[in-house]
């Protein structure tokens, strides 16, 4: 997967699958300093994903300030050839005036074992036979 830099900031694009419903975002930042992986409520809601009872409520806090987000597990997150299956995100609202579609954050790159190529601006799977592969 190509990352592709932009003020200061890397991006990449990503896939996400939710009770049947597709949708690609093109501008998903690229943040390890990130705890966790956040996406902006109102481009989910183009696959019905809305907050529901059995959902956690939560307050995080980063660079953007705080924010309340809801978590939702869905079906399948893809970023290029690394995918993982039933996989909780954070949804928030993600106003932090800048384009930005989503964070990729460390719990989806420490479980894909992703290794981050900044000579060639590349993300790529872990290597064959690897910890962190996990799907």
């Amino acid at each position: 997967m190509t990352i592709r830099l932009d003020h200061g900031l890397a991006y990449v694009e990503a896939d996400l699958a939710f009770r049947g419903r597709t949708l690609h975002l093109d501008n998903v930042i690229l943040d390890t300093g990130s705890a966790s992986t956040l996406f902006a409520s109102d481009r989910l809601l183009e696959i019905s994903i809305v907050p529901e009872p059995s959902d956690s409520l939560k307050r995080i806090r980063g660079i953007g300030g705080v924010e309340f987000v809801f978590t939702k597990r869905i079906g399948r997150l893809a970023i290029g050839e690394i995918a993982m299956l039933d996989f909780e995100i954070e949804v928030g609202a993600m106003d932090y005036g800048f384009p930005a579609q989503g964070i990729l954050g460390l719990d989806f790159l420490l479980r894909a074992g992703a290794l981050i190529d900044l000579d060639r601006l590349e993300l790529h799977p872990a290597r064959p036979g690897r910890p962190g592969s996990g799907r």
